[in-house]
């Protein structure tokens, strides 16, 4: 996670990690150096250029972003316009200087761990790849003939990222593959992004090679994008709480009500959630389902207890009031909105049939949002394999044969196999 890579940064690296970088920077050193003193470049050396391509990189490091759970540099604004604008041997050493100065003043203000600029070393590994298939290939130049050779470069430098860093991070922390493997294919599929805006800016700067540089202020604007998507999802995160709150805060006040169909409540979000997350519902509708199963009974707050807990059939009138607890239970969330606004709706839904001969809109197959179709099949099971005042449980054995009887009158068929599929398992059991 981002706020395990940052608290790690002041801390000092394990030995293990420690020796594992330590060989990969003398490797990568000597592929540079070597490249830097056999290769003949096709640019001669301006110094002044040099260096302002470096000071640029620092400034790159500091406009870094955050992408997921990882920190993010767009390396390639600048990593394309200096492979070919520059001494291409020369490169990946100034790339080095450029991302091990950005780290000296955070290790100045106790920021990073002095170690951890063995790590930066390192991270600037990839720029070797692509500088050693241009000057293999003679493709040195910022030229639009070349564009066959520039693709083949950054495939490679994708190719060998993926084997450097599998092995980097296996070596140094023991990190799983797949892990790596996602985080670079996130951030490689940025770089693909960025790259054609380099050789652009590169192209473009071909007569005055510094003007590349003026791609600087677009990554200051990816990090405004960033920062303030960075603090729309905190501001998300936050009020998804606040109604989850909201949510459990009325689920309770129903169990000090009735402490039955509290339990019950419980129950059925554990299968309801189970379910959705056998069928593969996206994250909405996963929210959706483990709501509304919490609150898919919160109007029964309004119906008078003895009708509630009456141990033999209801009257035709007490029935009626009764189907008026989806009703109430919307109404009761339209008055929070937001998102439990939308959970009202599953709510009043929980007790449609497939049918159509369900309460209280006589909705039809998918009319009903999937989120309550999955809490009628659960609330349907969880009632009939529990005990009550006025019948004994049913077995599950008999339960599920009345899932397959029911299937496609009162239960969509996809989500009574699902829960068949779940409770069939082999030591089943709710976990409450």
């Amino acid at each position: 996670m981002l706020s395990d890579v940052e608290a790690r940064r002041p801390v000092g690296l394990p030995r293990r990690e420690l020796l594992a970088e330590g060989v990969l920077a003398v490797l990568l050193l000597a592929g540079m150096l070597a490249l830097a003193l056999l290769a003949a470049p096709t640019h001669a050396l301006n110094l002044p250029l040099a260096l302002a391509y470096v000071a640029g990189y620092v400034v790159l490091h500091r406009l870094e972003f955050r992408m997921g759970d990882s920190v993010y540099v767009p390396t390639q604004l600048l990593l394309v316009p200096m492979l070919l604008l520059l001494p291409t041997p020369l490169v990946p050493l100034l790339v080095v200087a450029g991302t091990v100065t950005a780290c000296v003043l955070p290790i100045v203000r106790g920021q990073r761990a002095p170690d951890r600029l063995l790590l930066a070393f390192n991270d600037a590994g990839f720029a070797l790849t692509p500088a050693v298939v241009l000057v293999v290939l003679g493709a040195e130049t910022a030229d639009w003939s070349h564009w066959p050779i520039y693709l083949a470069a950054l495939g490679a430098q994708f190719a060998v990222d993926h084997v450097r860093e599998t092995i980097r991070s296996a070596a140094a922390s023991g990190v799983p593959a797949r892990v790596v493997v996602w985080e670079l294919a996130q951030a490689h599929a940025v770089d693909a992004m960025l790259a054609p805006i380099g050789l652009l800016a590169a192209i473009a700067a071909a007569d005055v090679p510094a003007a590349a540089l003026l791609v600087l202020p677009l990554v200051g604007l990816m990090q405004h994008f960033s920062a303030e998507r960075e603090a729309h999802v905190a501001r998300t995160i936050e009020l998804s709480r606040a109604y989850r709150g909201t949510a459990v805060l009325l689920s309770d006040l129903l169990e000090d009500s009735d402490a039955y169909t509290g339990q019950h409540t419980h129950e059925v979000v554990e299968l309801s959630v189970r379910v959705a997350e056998k069928l593969g519902v996206d994250e909405d509708v996963r929210r959706e389902t483990e709501l509304g199963a919490l609150l898919h009974d919160i109007g029964k707050i309004a119906i008078p207890d003895s009708i509630i807990n009456k141990p033999g059939p209801l009257t035709d009138d007490e029935w009626t009031l009764m189907k008026t607890h989806t009703v109430v239970g919307q109404q009761m969330l339209d008055r929070v909105g937001g998102l439990l606004g939308n959970v009202g709706l599953v709510v009043r839904a929980s007790h449609e049939r497939f049918d159509g001969r369900g309460y209280p809109d006589g909705l039809i197959g998918v009319e009903i949002p999937l989120a309550a179709r999955i809490i009628i099949v659960c609330d349907s099971f969880n009632a009939m394999t529990t005990t009550r005042p006025y019948r004994p449980a049913m077995a599950i054995v008999d339960a599920v044969e009345e899932l397959r009887v029911c299937s496609g009158t009162q239960f969509d068929p996809n989500v009574a196999e699902a829960l068949i599929e779940i409770v069939s398992e082999p030591g089943w059991q709710l976990t409450l």
